[in-house]
């Protein structure tokens, strides 16, 4: 898909950045609703006080509703690589998906188009592209399961999960050491922590905790 234009849709929901924050964050979510134009309708209606930078359809139709400079009201209570306030922080992306089934290709390819356009204008690099579940585990599920995160790795606009043959050791301390050092420094218990990193990195996976939910924080 060529070309990245969105249809600009204001939202009266944003405000100014905090103390002079910058976007050092992309955070992708799904908007859980029938429809684009039912979530675009939401984003913008001043009494649910809520909103995004942008909204791509499943056919590829992209919206922009608030100004990359602005604080959109995506994200909410959370914390990334130790960092709170993550709406002044970021750059909100939200996917018409209700998290039930995949994400239609011509979808990700407007996502695929728009993110590197992003990451440019604001120097963000591919660890910075995370899903609303990693900064706000356990209130959160999205962009969910479904999510093709390794297709956004392999093209650069997501932090790849490492991949090895060799068994390593997972302790709840090891592990949560990991994904500390990876961006998750939500204060959860350890089931909540795995839970979040599972979506991400293996969502098919089951069960205690393995070396296999390790593996993919290694550096």
């Amino acid at each position: 898909m060529t070309g990245c234009a969105p249809l600009w849709h204001p939202s009266p929901n944003f405000g100014p950045r905090r103390n002079g924050l910058r976007p050092q964050l992309i955070v992708l979510h799904y908007t859980a609703m029938a429809s684009a134009e039912a979530a675009l309708s939401r984003l913008c209606d001043p009494a649910h006080e809520v909103s995004a930078h942008y909204l791509i359809g499943s056919d590829g139709t992209l919206w922009q509703m608030v100004r990359e400079d602005m604080r959109a009201w995506h994200a909410g209570a959370g914390e990334w690589m130790g960092h709170t306030d993550i709406n002044s922080r970021s750059i909100g992306i939200e996917l018409d998906n209700r998290g039930d089934h995949p994400f239609p290709d011509p979808q990700m390819q407007r996502l695929e188009a728009l993110l590197p356009r992003i990451m440019t204008r604001w120097s963000i690099a591919p660890e910075g592209v995370i899903g609303h579940s990693d900064m706000a585990p356990g209130r959160k599920c999205d962009p969910g399961p479904r999510f093709d995160w390794q297709r956004l790795a392999t093209l650069g606009f997501a932090r790849p999960a490492r991949r090895s043959n060799a068994a390593t050791a997972a302790t709840p301390q090891s592990f949560r050491k990991a994904a500390r050092a990876c961006g998750f420094t939500a204060e959860v218990d350890d089931a909540t922590l795995l839970e979040a990193v599972r979506l991400r990195y293996r969502p098919w996976g089951e069960g205690p905790l393995c070396p296999d939910d390790l593996t993919p924080l290694l550096d």
